[in-house]
């Protein structure tokens, strides 16, 4: 048995309540710990309190569920010969437990934020949650679970409420380990000097800058050969900056390779999320302020959903005492990719799109959750794998949206890897596609292209998927806690023509708008004999094949076909999309926008549609009257809550939203249009 740890919870009172522990977290402070709203009950879950402070963990690299962290082994240990870091946590969770429903619901932040109560409350964005807005209508807290957040990324941006982990620095026995690190700088505007890392995030510093490491590359597209540009004709600014003489320009992608020093064990992030989940939901001790909690689930959002997805596939859903950590996870929006969550210099921030932070180790092989066979390499592997060896596997969904098929390669996700064929999906598994949506939260009235919100050439996709979405854990947590069946998968394929390369999509030929072929294909990459230890050597990495990915394909109107169709698609006033072209004053014209998709209205009238030669049907033609319309979406919303994809309590807020969209189309049409 191991040795005993002791847990700290420090109350409103002075002095701490001990107790102790066979987990890997050494402690657990509570620094802060406040009413919720002054305590105002959360439907049958009663009053809520904050709970704010950090926990101490310690990894012991020697055993075998911690040797998958790279450099574990190299980073200074104590006297047991474990390796110490903490990280700040944050918690709400009913003041008494007994009225909660025993359920962890953990989300993984995103870059150090909270995203889930603005995606399943319909709360506002908060860091530092206290007002009433900032809780939305409690939905999660109205049906009792205990919301938790740790951070995981030591180099997120130095803000007040941003969750960090103070993770450990790799030596060579004591002496400072170098390597190199890859900062991709792409501007929306013409800049004389460039920031190393990615929004606003920490970087490497460079510890040789005239060192014969020090490359400027620049390439107009993601797999086009690397130009290297003359030294003399550019510098590092301080330890964070990168200038070149006339400026970066706008659009093209520079690629700064230098050697820096001092790698922080990234890959403790991993271990310190298992490990907490499982310390909150098996520790029976006072010190543990979630004692009694039976089953955890887990959510991750574009960047964090890609770390839940590195999380299974690194087998960390098992702890060390051999037990499940998760038993669902809900992994949003992050298509096929993984991240630079487990390497010597990894950059997590750094995700990857079609034009933009490229040639990032984000999309590799293997994309499914059950095991496929690259038929390049030969190699072959699932996401699963470990979890299967250790019975560990949980319930999954992947709910992806129509950004992440353009941007994303999500359909990798349940393709074989030549493109050709649907893979296989596993009993555990479910992917559900939001049809017509962008990659995040869409909003009315749409910021129009070539603003300062928007670099697309197009008005941004308005859809909001929030409703989905909370049905979507509804039914996983169902499924959980319950066994209850969640709906089958709802996704394109290619069996039965709804998922095609871009030039077999079908888009309708609207006036004015390019239907693009491009698209994100993740493509093998070497990066050095090792890369399989967690070490890289080549930068930029040299290029193989591609990994075809597919597209959904449209109906008439240039919506998706298959998948979840909310209201607004299935009773639409719009072509919505998951692609938009980069705006000719932010650069690369020819390129995708990240992160957005498109707003194409349909002409209102028919007279407009026949003068410009639209062939989608006009608003008056679809539609003899606003009151028509909504009775349309009324019927459509109330068909979704049959099926599962829908809260009946959440009918009123489409209804509300389709209003809203009516009414702004109709102001903002000119009269014949």
């Amino acid at each position: 048995m191991r040795g005993r740890r002791v847990l700290l919870l420090a109350p409103l009172a002075l002095g701490l309540v001990t107790a102790t522990a066979e987990a890997r977290v050494v402690r657990l402070t509570i620094e802060r710990r406040e009413s919720v709203l002054g305590g105002r009950p959360f439907g049958l879950a009663g009053p809520y309190e904050t709970l704010a402070g950090t926990v101490e963990f310690a990894l012991d690299p020697g055993l075998r569920q911690n040797q998958a962290v790279v450099d574990l082994a190299l980073a200074p240990r104590n006297e047991r010969g474990e390796v110490v870091f903490t990280a700040d946590v944050f918690m709400l969770k009913p003041v008494d437990l007994r009225r909660g429903n025993g359920r962890v619901y953990y989300e993984v932040p995103n870059r150090g934020g909270k995203g889930i109560l603005r995606r399943l409350q319909f709360a506002e964005s908060s860091l530092d949650p206290r007002e009433a807005r900032d809780f939305g209508d409690g939905w999660l807290m109205r049906q009792g679970f205990a919301l938790v957040w740790m951070g995981w990324q030591w180099d997120v941006p130095e803000a007040p409420g941003v969750l960090r982990l103070h993770a450990p620095i790799a030596t060579d026995a004591g002496k400072p380990i170098t390597g190199l690190v890859r900062a991709v700088v792409i501007v929306d505007e013409r800049k004389a000097e460039a920031p190393l890392s990615d929004q606003g995030h920490l970087a490497y510093p460079p510890v040789d800058p005239d060192g014969p490491d020090s490359r400027l590359y620049v390439r107009d597209h993601g797999l086009d050969p690397p130009r290297r540009l003359p030294r003399r004709s550019w510098r590092f600014i301080g330890s964070s900056k990168v200038a070149l003489d006339g400026g970066f320009e706008p659009g093209r992608i520079y690629e700064v390779v230098y050697r820096s020093r001092d790698p922080r064990v990234v890959g403790c992030s991993l271990a310190a999320t298992r490990d907490l989940v499982s310390f909150l939901r098996s520790e029976p001790g006072e010190g543990n302020p979630l004692a009694g909690v039976r089953l955890a689930l887990g959510h991750g959002v574009s960047q964090s959903g890609r770390f839940l997805r590195h999380f299974l596939y690194q087998g960390f859903n098992e702890d060390e005492e051999g037990r499940r950590v998760f038993d669902g996870l809900l992994v949003e929006v992050a298509g096929a990719g993984r991240g630079s969550f487990n390497h010597r210099f990894a950059q997590a921030s750094r995700d990857g799109h079609q034009h933009w932070n490229v040639l990032f180790p984000t999309d590799v092989f293997p994309f499914t959750d059950a095991a496929e066979t690259d038929p390049e390499t030969g190699e072959t592997g699932g996401l699963l794998d470990r979890a299967l060896a250790t019975a560990t596997v949980p319930r999954l969904f992947h709910v992806v949206t129509a950004y992440e098929y353009w941007n994303r390669a999500a359909s990798l996700v349940h393709t074989e890897p030549t493109g050709v064929r649907d893979a296989t999906i596993p009993d555990s598994s479910r992917i559900y596609f939001i049809a017509s949506a962008q990659h995040g939260i869409g909003s009315m009235p749409p910021p129009g292209g070539g603003t300062s919100g928007n670099p697309g050439l197009h008005a941004t996709n308005p859809n909001d998927f929030r409703p989905a979405l909370r049905a979507l854990v509804q039914a996983l947590d169902s499924w959980v806690a319950d066994g209850v069946e969640p709906p089958g998968s709802q996704y394109p394929l290619i069996a039965d023509g709804t998922l095609a390369p871009p030039g077999k999509a079908g888009w309708p030929a609207v006036p004015g708008v390019r239907f693009p072929s491009v698209r994100n294909e993740p493509v093998r990459a070497d990066r050095g004999p090792e890369w399989l230890r967690g070490v890289i050597t080549i930068e930029p990495p040299t290029l193989g094949r591609v990994f075809p990915a597919l597209v959904p394909c449209v109906d008439a109107d240039g919506n998706d076909r298959a998948g979840i169709r909310l209201p607004e698609v299935a009773v639409a006033l719009a072509s919505e999309t998951g692609w938009n072209w980069r705006h000719p004053r932010v650069g690369a014209p020819d390129a995708l926008s990240p992160y957005v998709g498109s707003y194409l209205p349909f002409p209102w009238t028919r007279a407009g549609r026949e003068a410009t030669g639209d062939p989608r049907l006009s608003v008056e033609e679809r539609y003899r009257s606003r009151e028509e319309y909504l009775g349309r979406v009324a019927a459509a919303a109330l068909e979704l809550v049959r099926r599962r994809f829908l809260l009946a309590e959440d009918v009123p807020f489409v209804i509300e939203r389709a209003a809203a969209h009516w009414d702004w189309r109709r102001a903002n049409t000119r009269a014949g249009s």
